[in-house]
C-alpha cells in the first residue's frame, strides 16, 4: 500500500520517503488535503519512461495519420498584417 505524507511531514522526514521509494513502495504527497504528487524509485521512473515512450506513435506513424484527400483548403478571410519600415 502506498504511504500517504503532508508536504511538510514529508520534507520533514524527506530520507525516508526517499528510502521507501527506492523500497518499490510509492509515496503520496499531499498539500492542503489534496494529492499532488508521488515520489517512486529511479526503476520505476526508467519502466514507464520506455512504456511511454513505446505506446507513442512514431513520426511516421503520425504522418500516416494525416488526411490524404485533394479537397481545397478553406482560408480563412485576414488581411495581411502591415509591418512598419524602419
Amino acid at each position: 500500500m502506498d504511504a500517504t505524507w503532508t508536504l511538510q511531514d514529508a520534507k520533514n522526514r524527506f530520507s525516508a520517503v526517499v528510502d521507501a521509494a527506492a523500497r518499490g513502495e510509492p509515496q503520496r504527497v499531499t498539500r492542503r488535503g489534496k494529492w499532488v504528487s508521488v515520489v517512486l524509485s529511479a526503476e520505476e521512473y526508467a519502466r514507464l519512461q520506455r512504456l511511454e515512450r513505446a505506446s507513442a506513435p512514431s513520426l511516421g506513424e503520425l504522418l500516416l495519420q494525416m488526411p490524404q484527400d485533394d479537397e481545397v483548403f478553406e482560408r480563412l478571410p485576414l488581411a495581411p498584417r502591415e509591418f512598419p519600415c524602419i
